[in-house]
């Protein structure tokens, strides 16, 4: 199967869970039918694989659900690891039904397998948060690594602690094990008291950094992530702590040897329509994670996505306002007071690839793309660079009350008007990942608008556009 951002036909992808081996990235995810009456309650892990992020294989349920009556009626984000010939699972099991039976929700849950499509669950090695630290329904997401200075298994889970603030007891909690059967529960490894929780804890060297990964829903909607020296800390903040927006969460990481990738999704919307509550669950966004010489970490598209897209189309760009000058690939527009914009073409039906190299003057309020536009440039969807506030926005036209651009649909940038910006939009269906610079992602989702065509804009200013437009060849 081939998909820009992949999704089952049948429901739809949340939580990945990665691993590569033998040239293949192998992605367990948890699916979701969202239809209980056809499919059940509860969900199981799957297996999905793919060499290039573009064409993908469907190996089938792997982690089938519990019971109503069993720990694991939903099964919860983990973590995969090979120690020796025998792979290991280590995943949440979830019963909303258990709280009101006076039993515990989530449990660490263990799981073993030969190949990786039939696995072996291990019930008797279960264990639950201690109730004089912790509170025992949040205790999920176990994230294990061999820590070599320690000579052990370290297992790292999103849980709260019992006292403080009720919305900062989050925590990234730690237990050990020289086995990977019998944990014991230690103090935690980061309690920052800065959120509610700390969802699907994610860990990695690169470098002279180790890099601490979680997603959070209580101040803002992301994957954020937190870069030490030392697994004992501190752990700082870089400038820009988030991977992405509010439209890609959960992102968990794994490395082919060479290059890293996060792994996240990308949220459908309640009723299918830009103003409709974000959902659990959605399309695959993959970004390659690349390390800055003062380890900040940037991400950009990976290189076989961008490899894809290799049939060039040719633009005839149109004015609409302004005064515009038109070259091959090309358009200037000097606009100090007012608007002006131009006429791009129509979108195909299928993914495309938008890319431009934007100059703009001093001064210059706002300038960028509008996708799934009319002819005038009347409607649409658009991706606007905003250089006074340094940062990227998506924004609806027209907009819909006084809220200047889509809430948590902003990334911020450093954009200097000595200094070329490229931008990189692709889109398929309703979701849309734009990359500035190659560093910073800005992923998102489209409903309202479902077709028409593209073009660009100034808004009190002036620029240049050396724009090209792509589509992939998929065998």
């Amino acid at each position: 199967m081939n998909n820009l951002f992949y999704k089952p036909e049948d429901g739809w992808l949340a939580d990945v869970i990665p691993f590569y081996e033998d040239g293949e990235f192998r992605l367990l995810y948890l699916k979701d039918w969202r239809n209980r009456e056809e499919y059940g309650e509860g969900t199981p892990w799957f297996l999905l694989g793919t060499k290039d992020f573009v064409h993908y294989k469907e190996y089938g349920e792997v982690l089938p659900r519990g019971g109503e009556s069993e720990q694991d009626l939903y099964i919860y984000t983990g973590c995969i690891l090979k120690a020796g010939d025998l792979y290991h699972i280590f995943y949440t099991g979830n019963n909303f039904h258990y709280p009101a039976q006076g039993k515990k929700q989530q449990a660490v849950m263990h799981a073993v397998s030969h190949d990786m499509l039939h696995w072996e669950k291990k019930p008797e090695d279960a264990f639950f948060a201690p109730e004089d630290r912790y509170e025992v329904h949040d205790w999920r997401d176990p994230f294990v690594f061999w820590n070599e200075e320690a000579g052990e298994y370290w297992m790292l889970l999103a849980a709260r602690l019992k006292e403080g603030p009720a919305n900062r007891r989050g925590c990234v909690a730690l237990c050990a094990s020289k086995d990977l059967t019998a944990w014991e529960v230690r103090d935690p490894f980061w309690a920052p008291y800065l959120y509610t929780t700390h969802e699907c804890p994610d860990l990695f060297r690169m470098g002279d950094w180790w890099y601490l990964i979680y997603s959070t829903f209580s101040d803002r909607t992301v994957t954020h992530y937190r870069m030490s020296r030392s697994l004992e800390g501190p752990w700082l903040a870089p400038d820009n702590d988030a991977l992405d927006t509010r439209a890609f969460y959960a992102a968990k990481t794994w490395s082919d040897g060479e290059r890293r990738y996060a792994f996240g999704w990308n949220p459908t919307r309640e009723g299918e329509h830009d103003g409709g509550t974000w959902q659990w669950g959605g399309n695959l966004v993959v970004h390659e994670i690349q390390q800055q010489p003062d380890g900040a970490l940037t991400v950009k598209a990976p290189d076989t996505v961008n490899g894809m897209f290799s049939l060039e189309r040719d633009i005839a760009l149109r004015k609409v306002l302004g005064q515009w000058a038109f070259a091959e690939g090309s358009a200037t527009v000097d606009a100090p007071d007012h608007f002006a914009c131009a006429y791009g073409g129509l979108l195909p039906v299928g993914a495309i690839k938008l890319e431009a190299k934007i100059e703009f003057d001093s001064n210059t309020r706002s300038c960028g793309f509008v996708l799934r536009t009319d002819e005038a440039l009347e409607q649409g969807y658009m991706i606007r660079l905003e250089p006074a506030r340094s940062r990227i926005v998506v924004d609806q036209w027209p907009r819909k009350g006084d809220i200047p651009y889509a809430v948590g649909m902003e990334r911020p940038v450093q954009l200097a008007p000595d200094k070329p910006c490229t931008l990189q939009i692709y889109l398929e269906g309703e979701v849309c990942v734009v990359y500035v610079d190659g560093e910073v992602a800005m992923s998102t989702r489209l409903y309202d608008f479902k077709s028409g065509g593209w073009g660009i804009f100034v808004s009190e200013g002036g620029a240049k556009f050396d724009i090209r437009q792509l589509e992939p060849v998929m065998e």
